[in-house]
């Protein structure tokens, strides 16, 4: 179940010859695949290319009408191998991840590829997540492109230039041999806008004709001696014919100016941001004129230094626009125009942050220092007040501000998580058996590290948890912790962690958080899945694929809620003579993907007048003491805190609030943790039978007798 439907949306993909497509960037993407005749599709799921996973699976049957095969891989390596269908046949393949942890997991058949080269055109869309809102480390996949000299193009970010982008992408792949990457930030693949359409292409040589006329080329295979051959091959042939075609079909775009003694160079992908920072200081409007000439880089690399030649002669100065670090196109520029005698100057990380997201304000003075340095002459618009104040000043004055009235809200678990009892657990044992090394991993788990939880000393990327512990597997008194989560598991875990383990004798634990999705990149599918899919194989046990490679020591627990004996499970793990690798599979399913799923069942059924039961949870007042060490172990966003109706007492209590889901895990980590009994369960009925209207008239008049005695009794005394 990903985390939205795309069914309605995916019919604009049947768009024909002429007609105009309206949609986000995405979408676009796929239509473009579409027009371009591809052959097949894969990928693995991750920000910010995640929805175009979704689209692919939802569009599954018109591919299947054009003959096209689709895949969600089980790793970005799967994805990446899946190309070698291009290097012998004429066939167009097109996959899609995440960078760079993406082109990381995959760089061994990347690598592979991008020496032996391709027959057919090879594309690689590659979601970039750099930035303020990225999830991971930030690198960008740039030197990768120039490690294995595969063609990086950087798109402007609107539906025409997408489009035109992967329709060029393929026949720049399969005029020069070599993969091309296509970079979209998170902005372009959900910015809307129109294109006119083509015709969607079945195509001319397919995957059956693969099979029926197989091809074997020596010389495309990574061995030695042809990987010498193709070192030349790549600097004599390949990168030519690059050069050559994004010349000839003007990949790369100018944009004149009157200011043409000076001139801004400007990755694809920022172009947006730039020409708004030079509106922002009078010097373009929004339809893309500018006073300064731009010469905007569709392909980031390889560059053509015949193009630079060209755009920097009789100008005394231009600007660099590269987002990240290191500045690879200005060290580049650099090269190019000092070989060819041009004595432009150069700017750049001089006048822009070496690291961090290009964001519209940092731009904008970018731009304000170059223009002052180059063009003192052009008119600009006062700098704001606020920005004559440093940076590090305004965020000490706004930290000051805040001191003390907003509470730090680190990221944490939806409501209701299957996870949260995990930890909570964990925190019960700790109390028992002290600290323990724990080592994390990529998912959703990895929030135990924030408040209220504190677990996790490290992670080493998606699956390696187990494998992060590894060199703690010697004879001590306490055994170390490892997390993983069931996309992690079968993207690499299984392998890396638990064969791993067992091969080396590990005497570790591992907690394998099995919420029945991969949940952290979208709530898709994965072997282990729930619930029945056509297309695809799921129900496969955990803890089959443990027991499989040799595991002995597996404890399945399905309901990860039962805190108490999440707990004592973990007790024994830890403490157990048995030697070898522990595994406990903690299995729950992820409560957001279950909330998508049941309420549209739940307000169809009650529309239907039927009998619908949802469970909530709440505190007694009277009861409560006010301790709060319900919060504390379980960190639910739906427990908060509320005055006090007792005059006598001066404590908040805890309160629940409407957004409980009814997980029951606050009543759990109360009994388990020997708590106030102050927590109750209240069924909330819609379209209640008769007897429901019975029990609740004899409870409330059972009820109503005491509450009334009580009351005698008070007003007696």
């Amino acid at each position: 179940m990903a985390e939205r439907s795309f069914k309605e949306e995916v019919q604009k993909l049947k768009l024909g010859e002429g007609d105009e497509f309206h949609g986000e960037g995405i979408l676009a993407v796929t239509k473009a695949l579409l027009q371009s005749g591809v052959s097949y599709v894969a990928g693995y799921q991750g920000a910010p290319i995640s929805h175009l996973m979704d689209v692919l699976a939802d569009a599954n049957d018109i591919l299947e009408e054009l003959g096209i095969h689709f895949e969600n891989s089980a790793s970005e390596a799967t994805a990446a191998a899946t190309l070698a269908a291009s290097v012998n046949y004429p066939l167009r393949g097109a996959v899609t991840f995440k960078s760079t942890v993406g082109t990381n997991v995959a760089s061994d058949a990347l690598a592979n590829l991008a020496s032996g080269g391709v027959t057919g055109g090879a594309l690689i869309i590659i979601g970039e997540d750099y930035g303020e809102g990225s999830s991971i480390m930030q690198e960008r996949v740039h030197a990768f492109a120039m490690k294995s000299m595969m063609w990086l193009i950087d798109p402007r970010p609107n539906l025409p230039s997408i489009v035109r982008a992967v329709e060029t992408a393929f026949e720049l792949s399969e005029i020069s041999n070599t993969p091309v990457m296509l970079e979209l930030r998170i902005r372009a693949c959900h910015v809307y806008g129109r294109f006119t359409t083509k015709a969607n292409k079945r195509a001319e040589f397919g995957l059956t004709d693969a099979l029926e006329n197989p091809r074997r080329d020596l010389n495309r295979i990574a061995m030695p001696p042809m990987v010498y051959v193709h070192e030349r091959d790549k600097w004599e042939t390949r990168w030519p014919a690059a050069v050559k075609y994004i010349q000839d079909n003007r990949l790369n775009e100018f944009f004149d100016g009157d200011a043409d003694d000076i001139g801004i160079v400007v990755q694809g992908g920022i172009y947006n941001t730039t020409l708004r920072g030079l509106e922002l200081l009078g010097l373009a409007d929004s339809f893309g004129n500018s006073k300064v000439p731009i010469y905007v880089l569709n392909v980031t690399y390889p560059l053509v230094d015949a193009e630079f030649v060209r755009f920097c002669a009789g100008k005394k100065a231009i600007l660099v626009v590269e987002e990240g670090q290191p500045d690879f196109i200005e060290q580049n520029v650099n090269t190019i125009l000092r070989r060819a005698d041009v004595q432009t100057k150069i700017h750049g990380k001089d006048m822009l942050p070496m690291a961090g997201e290009y964001t519209g304000g940092v731009v904008r003075e970018g731009l304000r220092k170059f223009i002052e340095r180059t063009r003192p002459d052009l008119t600009l618009p006062p700098a704001p007040a606020a920005d004559l104040v440093p940076l590090d000043k305004r965020r000490a004055e706004a930290q000051a501000l805040m001191e003390g009235k907003v509470h730090g809200r680190p990221p944490s678990f939806c409501t209701g998580c299957p996870e949260r009892p995990i930890f909570a657990a964990m925190k019960l044992v700790e109390r028992e058996l002290g600290q323990h090394h724990v080592s994390a991993d990529i998912g959703c788990h990895l929030f135990s590290i924030f408040p209220p939880f504190s677990i996790g000393a490290t992670t080493m990327g998606y699956g390696l948890g187990a494998a992060g512990a590894s060199a703690l597997n010697v004879k001590a008194g306490k055994r170390a912790i490892a997390m993983m989560g069931d996309g992690g598991f079968w993207h690499n875990g299984l392998t890396s962690g638990v064969g791993n383990a067992v091969f080396n004798k590990s005497d570790n634990v591992l907690i394998i958080v099995d919420n029945g999705y991969s949940a952290a990149t979208g709530g898709q599918d994965i072997p282990s899945s729930f619930h029945l899919q056509a297309n695809r194989s799921t129900q496969n046990s955990i803890e089959k694929a443990v027991r499989g490679v040799g595991v002995n020591w597996v404890k399945t627990i399905t309901h990860t809620y039962d805190v108490a004996k999440m707990r004592d499970t973990l007790r024994e793990a830890l403490t157990t003579k048995e030697q070898g690798p522990k595994v406990i599979v903690a299995q729950s399913e992820c409560m957001l993907n279950k909330q998508r799923r049941i309420r549209p069942l739940i307000r169809k059924a009650a529309e239907r007048g039927e009998r619908v039961v949802r469970e909530r949870f709440g505190v007694d007042a009277d009861t409560c003491t006010g301790d709060h060490s319900c919060i504390r172990l379980s960190g639910c966003p739906s427990l908060t805190i509320a005055p006090n109706p007792d005059p006598l007492r001066r404590e908040p209590i805890t309160k629940v609030i409407n957004s409980c889901v009814g997980c029951g895990l606050c009543g759990e980590v109360s009994h388990a943790a020997v708590l106030c009994p102050s927590f109750y369960r209240a069924s909330l009925i819609t379209n209640p039978t008769g007897w429901d209207r019975f029990k609740a008239n004899i409870r409330a008049a059972v009820i109503g007798f005491f509450q009334r005695r009580i009351e005698r009794r008070l007003q007696a005394a």
